[in-house]
This record gives structure tokens, sequence and C-alpha cells, in this order.
């Protein structure tokens, strides 16, 4: 089974999103210190150049971007997030240009970036395809898509229940979708993909499964 699980805002979607910009750190606070964090410092190492992040979240990446870098661009759409954010920047002391703005509209020259980083991001994007559409447009050519991003389980098992609890899923966690195929669609993108399978320890085991690595356009 593919993703084909729509995401309709309620009422109830709203008003729990402010809700989750707040306790987002705390979920994810056992799987930070259980090794995802390590993942964080460990890919963003390879960041070079001018560097665009997307869905930035509340800035859990902040404190591995490696110094020296030509320009950093955060790109977030929701404004509780945005908010956390600017208090990790100021926390470390980083500069970067915060942005608002979804994954799938990126406010940047066609070109004009060296290195992507997406974490925890294309699971959540409404339209895929088209953010790795962008993702491309904005690239230099040779330019890298960085990524940490839970998948769909290789185990028939573990995706049958990804498919199962999609849906409650998709409103607890604000259109994160657990059984989103997403190495296919960087493939099917035009992407050369480099990417390494790992399990994200202190999270749920429906997104538990990881595909941590490099893409190139």
């Amino acid at each position: 089974m593919t993703d084909t699980t729509e995401y309709r805002v309620s009422r109830a979607d709203v008003l729990w999103r402010p809700v989750f910009a707040l306790v987002y750190d705390p979920l994810l606070w056992l799987g930070e210190i259980a090794g995802m964090s390590r993942r964080r410092r460990m890919l963003l190492r390879s960041a070079r150049g001018r560097v665009a992040e997307i869905g930035a979240g509340t800035g859990l990446n902040v404190a591995h971007y490696p110094d020296g870098l030509a320009d950093l661009v955060l790109s977030e759409p929701d404004a509780g997030m945005r908010r956390r954010l600017a208090r990790q920047l100021a926390r470390h002391g980083r500069v970067a240009r915060v942005v608002d703005s979804a994954a799938e509209s990126l406010p940047l020259a066609d070109g004009s970036v060296d290195t992507v980083v997406s974490t925890l991001v294309l699971c959540t994007v409404d339209d895929p395809e088209r953010t790795l559409a962008e993702i491309a447009r904005v690239l230099r050519p040779g330019g890298q898509l960085l990524f940490i991003e839970h998948v769909r389980a290789r185990s028939p098992r573990l995706a049958a229940w990804q498919d199962r609890l999609a849906r409650p899923w998709l409103h607890f966690a604000a259109g994160c979708r657990c059984n989103r195929a997403t190495l296919d669609l960087l493939r099917a993108g035009g992407f050369t993909v480099s990417a390494d399978d790992a399990v994200w320890r202190g999270a749920p085991p429906i997104v538990g499964p990881l595909a941590v690595g490099r893409a190139i356009r």
C-alpha cells in the first residue's frame, strides 16, 4: 500500500497545532538522547556552502550545523514552531534567516543553494512530489539533499500496522504520514540516493524505520 492518506484539517487539528508545537521537543526527548541527536550531528557535518533547511521546526538541528557556512536559511510555516526556533538560534548564537514558508514553495532563487536539509519533514508535507521538485529547483548543479526521514517499513507486518494507524497518527502528529515510501519518491523524482537504514530508538514503532543519507539531483 502506498501513502494515499489525505489530511483534511479539522477544527480539532487547528486547536491542536499550537499545543503540538509546545510539546514537540518533550515528545522527541527520549529519541534524541537515544541516538537521533547524534545522527543529526553526523549528517550535518556534510552541510556546505549556502544551506536551506525545510521544516526547521523547533530548531533541533541548530546546534549541529558546522561553522563557516556561507548562509543558513531556515523555512518553517508554523508560527508556534518559528517562535521556538528563534529561541534556539539565540541560545546557540547562530545567525540564520528564518522564513515563513512551506517546503512546496521556497522563497529562494533557482540554483541558489548548495545543501538542502530535511529531517523528519518529507513525511509531513502535503505534496511530496512538488516538494522534491522545489528542492531540485533551488539546488545548484551538484548540490545535495541531506536527510533523516522515517519511512515505510520493509517488514510487511510493521508496514501493515503503519497502514492501520496512518489516519489517527496523521492527526496526532500534525500531518505526518507514517507509511510514506519516501525513498521511492526521491528516486522517482530523479534523485540519486545513497542511504542507510536505521531505527529511531525511543520513538513509537510505526515511525521507527529510518533512512539516513544524501541525495543528488
